[in-house]
């Protein structure tokens, strides 16, 4: 990213600038989903006008005892009418990690997959006598856990390696919140400490696209605002941050990280290079891992809530005085389908090498729980729907 500043300017000149910037990039970016969301209206409302006009056409030519002609798809409107909605794009409120042709959709720029094999004797507690899953799911990676029942319901490609793009979060809050209460003396964490935003942190989020809270350079924000920013509208500012709060650095927490893998043995078949979920090459785990980190992450109450809130406005600053307001779009989604219970934990995430990813915890009307961890899928709303599915076809 590139700033130029006059000739000798100072310190507090510079990082002026740099908010200045930052704040046009942010309206850039709204100005565009505005457009989006107005050409979205505008597509659907000529693809509804074409299925009536074909309606009408086929109706006269039944009536004059005619065949229809066959009707050509459009893979322009089909594109345009599936397209993530605003929420997911950019870094309002978005799970979504660019990558270079992120323009490209997911399926046609995907990596080959690659295949770890588990030694299922590392995980006695878990029954894997499974089934397959529903054509209706497109998730070309899937698991169903059954917690109470300790066994794996369906799966399919469980074990194949993956990004695991913004569901690498979990684990960020999960090592986050133990390490931090290692250091406490009752191990209750200070949620209402405070961290100071640098500008490292803010240009690492920008630079890389990253889906961000919107925090600045110089922001002073509190503990408890970095778990929820890192969770719930996917901020890789806030993740950055809560690294470095932690550990110093980023590159020291995601050694972190890897020793928590090594801890729940799944050092083997995962490991992570980033806290935030960015496509790399080493950082890679499977859809049963998430499964697993999702399980861990969800036995501390805390953690538990920042995965289920679906708003949060985080505290009042000099920068933001009445906070900034976030939510988690895969909860507000699925809320309102029928799916035989609640979802209470959740985070997505994307990259081109994974598609559009989920992991879900699940509460059905008898309170027993299961999580539903899946990749590949061709958007956000089918991905949310794959969910659906997989949760409406436990017995």
């Amino acid at each position: 990213m590139a700033f130029e500043y006059r000739e000798n300017a100072s310190d507090e000149e510079k990082r002026l600038a740099r908010q200045a910037m930052y704040k046009k990039m942010r309206a850039e970016k709204e100005r565009i989903l505005r457009r989006r969301k107005i050409l979205k209206v505008f597509f659907a409302g000529i693809l509804a006008a074409g299925v009536f006009s074909v309606g009408y056409v086929t109706v006269g030519n039944a009536i004059k005892g005619d065949e229809p002609e066959p009707v050509q798809e459009s893979s322009g409107l089909v594109s345009l009418a599936d397209e993530e909605s605003p929420a997911d794009s950019g870094n309002v409120g978005s799970d979504t990690i660019t990558v270079s042709g992120s323009g490209t959709h997911p399926e046609e720029t995907k990596e080959p997959v690659e295949t770890s094999e588990y030694d299922y004797a590392d995980y006695p507690q878990i029954d894997f006598d499974t089934k397959g899953i529903s054509d209706d799911v497109i998730s070309t990676n899937a698991v169903l856990l059954d917690l109470d029942g300790n066994r794996v319901i369906s799966q399919r490609g469980m074990n194949d390696r993956i990004s695991p793009a913004s569901m690498t979060k979990v684990m960020t809050v999960l090592v986050a919140y133990e390490e931090l209460a290692k250091k406490s003396r009752d191990g209750v964490i200070d949620l209402d400490d405070t961290f100071t935003m640098t500008i490292e942190i803010t240009d690492y989020a920008y630079s890389n696209d990253c889906s961000s809270v919107g925090f600045l350079d110089g922001e002073v924000v509190t503990v408890r605002d970095l778990f929820y920013g890192t969770i719930l509208p996917s901020g890789g500012d806030a993740a950055v941050g809560l690294a470095c709060y932690v550990a110093g650095s980023q590159e020291a927490f995601v050694e972190l990280m890897n020793e928590k893998l090594k801890q729940m043995d799944l050092d083997e078949s995962a490991h992570f290079t980033n806290c935030v979920g960015l496509f790399d090459d080493d950082h890679y785990c499977s859809v049963f891992d998430i499964a697993l980190i999702m399980r861990e992450a969800a036995k501390i109450d805390f953690l538990r809530d920042v995965l289920s809130l679906h708003t949060y406005t985080t505290s009042g600053t000099e920068h933001h005085p009445d906070g900034i307001t976030v939510s988690n779009w895969f909860l507000r989604r699925i809320e309102d389908r029928d799916k035989g219970g609640e979802v209470l934990c959740a985070k997505t995430g994307f990259v081109n090498q994974s598609g559009n990813c989920a992991v879900s915890l699940f509460t059905d009307n008898d309170g027993k729980e299961y999580i539903c961890a899946s990749a590949g899928s061709s958007s956000s709303w089918k991905c949310i729907a794959d969910h659906v599915n997989m949760y409406l076809s436990i017995d």
